[in-house]
């Protein structure tokens, strides 16, 4: 890769790093598509590095919100596990499944959450909505997993949708996210094709993008906005991976 590409690959992964971290994510929604335009193989390459850097940067982005005073530990760890357990299933399925019958579930997804994120939403993280919570992550675990992606771009509106504040949510959704994006990165480990240099640029900027990200959204954001981004966001995501199925 040349010195000007490698440049301004790591430079876009620092700014997609920093609006991830705001928005509790890893960065793995938005590094799929991006990392697409430089690397060649998407199994090999693309996928293995997008989920360590999900991990990676949902890590440090619920440092962010913990920080700050967002992140509930008693919702946080609970998810993890269904998260961890669910995402290596669909990381092993990937390769039996039609590709196009999975992004036609996942684009059906998002544009279900992307509508209900845009209607008023009453605060109420009972016990109630965090098991509904908790019953959805295994399906979203496992579609991320088939897609080589973090849970976090479904869970997070799905706990906004069920009554969690947005700027809690997005503290827990951070967490819950972090170990299952290493264990859907297992399966790809024996034949995963790594640049070291390339591979440590980009997880040293997503660590301090996504740092940055939530430190800026849970101290000087207003919730409201937050959750607007978030909406804005999973749209024009939406209608790039559209786009780019219909090409």
């Amino acid at each position: 890769m040349k010195v000007g590409s490698t440049g301004f690959l790591v430079a876009g992964l620092f700014v997609l790093s920093i609006v991830s971290g705001m928005l509790g994510l890893g960065v793995a929604f938005a590094a799929v598509p991006f990392l697409a335009l430089f690397l060649p193989d998407l199994v090999h390459q693309v996928q293995p590095l997008s989920l360590l850097l999900n991990g990676l940067t949902a890590l440090f982005a619920a440092f962010g919100f913990w920080r700050g005073g967002h992140l509930d530990w008693s919702r946080a760890i609970p998810l993890a596990v269904v998260t961890t357990v669910f995402a290596p299933l669909g990381a092993l399925a990937a390769q039996r499944i039609d590709p196009l019958l999975i992004w036609a579930i996942y684009l059906a997804a998002v544009v279900y959450l992307a509508y209900r994120l845009f209607r008023p939403a009453r605060e109420r993280p009972g016990s109630e909505g965090f098991r509904t919570a908790l019953v959805l992550a295994a399906p979203i675990s496992v579609l991320s997993g088939l897609l080589g992606v973090g849970p976090g771009f479904l869970l997070m509106p799905t706990l906004v949708i069920v009554g969690f504040p947005t700027k809690r949510a997005a503290g827990i959704n951070a967490f819950a996210v972090t170990p299952p994006s290493f264990s859907a990165l297992i399966p790809h480990l024996p034949s995963a094709i790594w640049d070291p240099t390339l591979s440590i640029s980009l997880l040293v900027v997503g660590a301090i993008g996504a740092f940055a990200g939530a430190t800026i959204a849970s101290r000087w954001v207003p919730a409201t906005r937050l959750k607007q981004l978030f909406g804005v966001l999973i749209v024009v995501m939406t209608a790039y991976k559209i786009a780019v199925m219909i090409v």
